[in-house]
């Protein structure tokens, strides 16, 4: 097993330490956070060893998971890069991007793995949806959460819509042409609803809409395809395939039918539900940044995958600006 160690124990940092104690992948030699009440709670609740520093907890470890605030990221990534330890760092990768590149260029020279945790990427739905994808040229995305202080150190963009930035990232193969963004601060400081239209070069078209200001929580996106979509609810954890094909002479009886006239063949819609495997996907990421190391594999989620999702970000972060200037 692969001795590791947690940064940060905070609500997620409490979620990856429970992940962690359930896999036996991991062998867990402690934790460190600079609140001393939260960790002696942590240090009670799950029995495990309290250290007295970041730099005493990267000592006593193989892999660092960095699960600390955004602003805390850069130092502690760079502390454990400079002992060639391998990190796990929850996303956005930092909080600008030189200090995304000094990471980059740190990795490097430690010749260790770096994994970034965008997690939807192992959310089961989105799983299911992968064999489906096919030259993706539309898709609309909406991330609404409820007001949660908790995520007001960094904008809207950077806390709930880099998780679809990362996505089409991940399903367009193609680089980004142009970029159109709008956003408000209406509870804190920096903005807390925003739109971003993203044109890329292959011709997609990708608009993401995140709030933190919503009634209700939703994460869901539409795929759009020739002769059909995929919609992933991020959420609830559910896939639906949704396919426009000839009726042919036997249609499906379950199937909705449509006539495009001008002497057209009758084209049949079929919706599909293809099987979730429930899965834990904060541990699924967490076992499979132990198994690139172990196997000596590229990680799921680069570091160069997290500065991706970061650079676009600003550009969008950007553009909302220049708007606001100019209102």
């Amino acid at each position: 097993m692969e001795k590791i160690g947690v940064l940060g124990a905070g609500h997620l940092g409490k979620i990856h330490i429970k992940c962690i104690q359930a896999s036996d992948r991991f062998d867990l030699v402690g934790f460190y956070d600079p609140d001393p009440e939260i960790s002696a709670g942590v240090g009670k609740q799950f029995g495990i060893r309290r250290f007295e520093s970041a730099e005493a907890l990267i000592e006593a470890c193989h892999m660092v998971d960095i699960v600390t605030p955004t602003v805390s990221h850069f130092d502690c990534a760079s502390k454990a890069l400079r002992q060639s330890r391998h990190v796990f760092i929850e996303k956005p990768l930092t909080t600008t991007l030189y200090e995304a590149r000094k990471l980059i260029d740190l990795a490097l020279e430690a010749g260790v793995k770096v994994q970034v945790g965008h997690v939807e990427r192992f959310n089961p739905a989105f799983i299911a949806a992968q064999p489906y994808f096919s030259n993706v040229m539309f898709i609309e995305a909406h991330r609404l959460a409820q007001f949660n202080p908790r995520g007001t150190d960094v904008p809207v963009i950077l806390d709930l819509m880099i998780h679809d930035i990362d996505i089409i990232l991940n399903v367009v193969r193609s680089t980004v042409r142009k970029v159109s963004a709008s956003g408000v601060s209406v509870i804190s400081g920096t903005p807390d609803i925003a739109n971003a239209r993203i044109e890329f070069h292959n011709g997609c078209v990708a608009n993401l809409t995140a709030s933190r200001l919503s009634m209700k929580s939703m994460r869901k996106s539409r795929f759009f395809q020739k002769e059909g979509y995929i919609a992933v609810d991020f959420l609830k954890k559910e896939t639906e395939l949704i396919r426009i094909m000839d009726a042919g002479k036997d249609p499906d009886p379950f199937a909705m039918l449509i006539e495009p006239g001008a002497g057209e063949p009758p084209r049949q819609i079929l919706i599909d539900k293809p099987e979730v495997k429930p899965t834990n996907a904060i541990q699924t990421e967490l076992e499979t940044f132990h198994d690139s190391i172990v196997h000596n594999t590229e990680p799921l989620v680069t570091i160069m995958d997290g500065y991706a999702s970061l650079d676009l970000a600003y550009q969008i972060m950007e553009k909302i600006d220049a708007g606001l200037k100019m209102g």
